[in-house]
């Protein structure tokens, strides 16, 4: 089935151990805890592949506001 050699009743094999490890009233929070750590991790991974140069500076105002220095708006 696969290219490695695993086969589909190894992985029978393999969530059937979790399942007995873990226990399944504990599978829901450990799946959960799992996607939030890929989560941060792919967060962090995004950050260390753009240049500092690059991001775009956040600003809480809207961008139709006058900037300090800039002209006012015609009424």
């Amino acid at each position: 089935m696969f290219r490695n050699g695993l086969q589909f009743w190894h992985i029978i094999i393999i969530v059937v151990l979790v399942v007995l490890l873990f226990g399944a009233n504990r599978l829901p929070g450990l799946a959960k805890s799992v996607g939030q750590s890929m989560k941060i991790f792919r967060d962090e991974v995004k950050d260390l592949r753009e240049p500092d140069g690059d991001k775009k500076p956040t600003s809480d105002r809207p961008t139709d506001e006058p900037t300090e220095g800039g002209t006012p708006p015609k009424v």
